[in-house]
């Protein structure tokens, strides 16, 4: 155990290569007695090196940062045999694209800079409990860019025939970005009726957040023969 660490608490790196950053990461995080922050690195590289020495159990890590940046960290992370932290990317960007990538690379939550400090504390403490996180404000870039990558999976079209008619309308609309008052108003649906499609929609395509749903609706083609 690492000298600044307490038995219970969740042990945090931070990796990003702005000292401001880091500095303010720490004053948010240091605020909750569930956290403690036992180290820092500037870039990529000093980033795996503070990972093998402190082992901490998450890593709010930056995507854009000289030597390698965060994707690169990334994938050297899940090409270890031996588990490694729990990833929670950070960035003042939000390109759909990279998010996709970095979720595929293993990332377990990906949130905005300027998130509030009560979203970024939940957001560590649910990552170290396996629960993924994706900042709502960028929640319908990132299924706007899995809906742009054509591709067809049969797997992703098994588990899409699960659903039932409405599930299904309202997977595509989900997937399309729409929120859930927005595919209330094109269904004709309460809000809470939408809820619980969508709900019954994760279960059956075995997913737990509205992306990782938007991509198995993507490469279940159900995208392409719905139509725009």
């Amino acid at each position: 155990m690492n000298a600044d660490e307490v038995p219970g608490q969740v042990s945090i790196l931070l990796v990003d290569d702005d000292p401001m950053v880091r500095r303010g990461l720490r004053l948010v995080l240091g605020g909750d007695p569930g956290l403690v922050v036992i180290g820092e690195a500037a870039d990529g590289a000093e980033g795996l090196a503070q990972i093998e020495r402190l082992q901490p159990d998450v890593v709010l890590l930056d995507i854009r940062m000289p030597v390698l940046d965060g994707l690169a960290v990334l994938r050297r992370l899940r090409s270890r045999t031996t588990p490694g932290p729990r990833v929670v990317v950070l960035t003042t960007y939000h390109t759909g694209d990279d998010v996709l990538t970095a979720l595929a690379d293993g990332a377990a939550g990906f949130l905005l800079k300027d998130a509030e400090p009560p979203e970024m504390i939940a957001a560590v403490k649910a990552v170290h409990r396996g629960d993924p996180v994706l900042s709502p404000a960028i929640t319908t870039t990132v299924i706007a860019a899995a809906a742009r990558r054509p591709r067809t999976d049969p797997d992703a079209a098994r588990a899409a025939a699960e659903l039932t008619g409405r599930e299904r309308e309202a997977a595509v609309l989900m997937a399309r970005g729409l929120s859930n008052a927005e595919i209330g108003n094109r269904m004709h649906l309460s809000v809470a009726t939408v809820k619980a499609n969508l709900t019954r929609v994760f279960g059956k395509l075995r997913v737990d957040n509205r992306v990782s749903a938007a991509m198995v609706v993507r490469d279940a083609g159900l995208l392409d023969e719905t139509g725009r």
